[in-house]
């Protein structure tokens, strides 16, 4: 789709303010795309967990088309095409909160979400059609919450969590090299985004198979799957974690250093494992490279928001800056940092009475765990 941006006119521009309009975050209508328009883009990105750049392209497009839907609107029900909005967010947090798994919080009506409502519905003495129309919504909205002490999905990631085990042997970790195919990404001073974590993914898959992990990769060379089918995948293979791997560039060579994201919006709701499992990788990265901490953050990508599993997405420097871009030139610091992963991932199973400080645990001594 187009790219919609301050100083854009017609009726594209006209139906976003309209949606902003709606949601409050647009006082009144504007002529154009004008200053008004791009400060409200910018804060419905920000809670919404987007690149806050201003730009309505399809990550903000989409998430705007959710935002107009409120529980109630339209009868919701599996369909061949997914309905898709803020009315199935908020029935699967409702789902949630009474002790039924819809999965996670992700506005997607999937087979998750009606398995849930049909538990619901026959529990509650109801016709078990898995459709959420009138008589289903009057029964959500009369009953109290159940689950208490955290988020209800939160706290199954967590207990999920424990239960596997330190090992890493047996697990089932996707690896997604971005990009690829004709999208090569982000280029600067000789390097392809694209080839780069092609060859970091290799490098991580040799590790996690030498310990015993089923690592999987998202695509072949050549290929260039959309994010949601690279959550498909990783769904569909019952993978424990998702590991996406990219590298980044900034107009200004300057610009440096690593950040880690995963799945959360600006309204506080998180994988607080996912949250776990970046904190560690980005904490691994820093202390056992140079690269500048650029921290963690919570974002709504598909690939994070899509994945039922924990993922992680990691931008491992700036290719548009001379000194990043000469690190990840370089064969051994591209095993430095797939080594920092496999150790950040082994940490995330780990009790604080086996866990090691940052930057201490070494590819040796998990044969040990």
């Amino acid at each position: 789709m187009q790219l919609y941006r301050r100083g854009d006119r017609g009726p594209a521009v006209a139906d976003i303010q309209g949606t902003l309009l709606q949601l409050g975050l647009l006082l009144a209508p504007e002529e154009g795309f004008g200053p008004a328009t791009d400060r409200a883009v910018r804060e419905f990105q920000q809670d919404r967990g987007l690149s806050m750049d201003g730009l309505v392209g399809p990550e903000t497009y989409r998430a705007l088309a959710a935002a107009r839907w409120r529980l109630g609107d339209r009868l919701l029900s599996l369909a061949s095409r997914p309905y898709v909005g803020d009315d199935v967010a908020a029935l699967q947090e409702r789902l949630l909160e009474l002790g039924f798994d819809a999965g996670r919080r992700d506005g997607v009506f999937g087979v998750r979400t009606q398995q849930a409502l049909r538990g619901f519905q026959r529990e509650y003495g109801m016709v078990a059609d898995g459709s959420c129309g009138p008589a289903t919504l009057r029964a959500l909205k009369q009953l109290g919450r159940r689950v208490t002490g955290g988020r209800p999905h939160a706290l199954r990631e967590e207990e999920q969590l424990h239960r596997s085990g330190v090992s890493l042997s047996g697990k089932v970790v996707v690896i997604d090299p971005g990009h690829g195919g004709t999208q090569r990404g982000a280029t600067g001073n000789g390097l392809e985004e694209a080839s780069i974590v092609e060859d970091l993914a290799a490098r991580l898959e040799g590790r996690l198979t030498a310990v015993g992990v089923r690592a999987l990769l998202t695509r072949r060379a050549g290929t260039c799957p959309t994010d949601a089918e690279r959550a498909a995948f990783a769904n569909e293979a019952g993978a424990d974690l998702v590991v996406s791997l990219h590298v980044d560039r900034d107009p200004s060579p300057r610009a440096e250093g690593v950040a880690s994201y995963h799945f959360g919006t600006g309204s506080g709701l998180t994988s607080t494992v996912g949250e776990e499992l970046a904190t560690l990788v980005q904490k691994e990265v820093t202390a056992r490279t140079d690269l500048l901490d650029c921290r963690v953050h919570a974002k709504t990508w598909e690939l994070l928001r899509l994945t039922r599993m924990p993922a992680v997405r990691l931008e491992l420097g700036h290719v548009s800056c001379p000194d990043d871009a000469a690190r990840l030139a370089d064969p051994a610091f591209r095993d430095l940092v797939a080594e920092s992963v496999l150790i950040g991932i082994q940490r995330l199973y780990l009790p604080a009475e086996l866990d090691a400080p940052t930057g201490a645990l070494r590819l040796r001594d998990l044969s040990l765990l």
